[in-house]
């Protein structure tokens, strides 16, 4: 079995439950509120951002001059083509760079990239490969999944966004990345597979994490402690 099949059997049992989220759920009828898609496609920018500095770590440790042009590759990819689509949206969203700029990043979406940054800093290019595979792969499930959604294409507004995740493009993209994740870990010792499929699944977490947030437009419960309350460490 190639890693990326076993990652696969891993991850998939959580990529599933994506579906049923409203979010999701509104992209594929086509009744998504448009504020909770501004406010997602806010975020997703700032997530972007941060997802091509975790490319950028795979291309400072790649010693290989084929890893490196890849992770480079990557890095355009995501500045450039997955964020035109997202550049799209916001401008007919009427949303400026300012509004971008001044939005706060979500407490999950810093949580998340942070906690990916510091596994591809820590880690290795397998640790690197890995770490970006929930948000590529689980994208293109949830893009296959939406397809066959009846009526999907009635609504020109989020069709647009399925047909991204159904596209040739993004397809081979993500067929570029299982490829990244099963040349950087074939024949690694159980224990480091393990590690592995851990980073994966809390990745997997956040993403369904992710789809709350935009869900609830970053609003979380933020438990207030009166002086009373507090412990006396006196």
């Amino acid at each position: 079995m190639k890693p990326s099949e076993r990652f696969y059997a891993v991850a998939m049992p959580v990529w599933k439950t994506y579906f049923h989220h409203p979010f999701v759920q509104g992209i594929g009828d086509g009744t998504l509120p448009q504020e909770k898609f501004q406010y997602y496609m806010v975020q997703d920018h700032k997530y972007l951002m941060q997802y091509a500095r975790v490319f950028a770590m795979g291309l400072i440790k790649s010693t290989e001059e084929q890893d490196m042009r890849t992770f480079s590759d990557l890095i355009k990819a995501t500045l450039d083509t997955e964020n035109a689509v997202h550049q799209a949206y916001l401008a007919e969203l009427g949303v400026t760079r300012e509004m971008i700029d001044t939005t706060p990043m979500a407490l999950n979406n810093k949580s998340y990239t942070d906690y990916m940054i510091a596994e591809a800093h820590k880690g290795g290019l397998p640790e690197i490969s890995v770490a970006v595979l929930a948000c590529s792969w689980s994208y293109k499930v949830i893009g296959d999944y939406l397809e066959t959604v009846p009526g999907y294409m009635d609504h020109p507004f989020y069709s647009r966004w399925i047909s991204m995740y159904t596209s040739d493009g993004y397809r081979s993209a993500n067929d570029d990345m299982i490829t990244l994740v099963d040349r950087y870990c074939t024949g690694l010792p159980e224990e480091h597979m393990k590690h592995l499929e851990q980073i994966l699944l809390d990745c997997s977490a956040y993403e369904y994490q992710f789809w709350d947030m935009a869900w609830t437009k970053g609003r979380t419960y933020t438990p207030v402690v009166r002086e009373a309350e507090l412990p006396d460490r006196s």
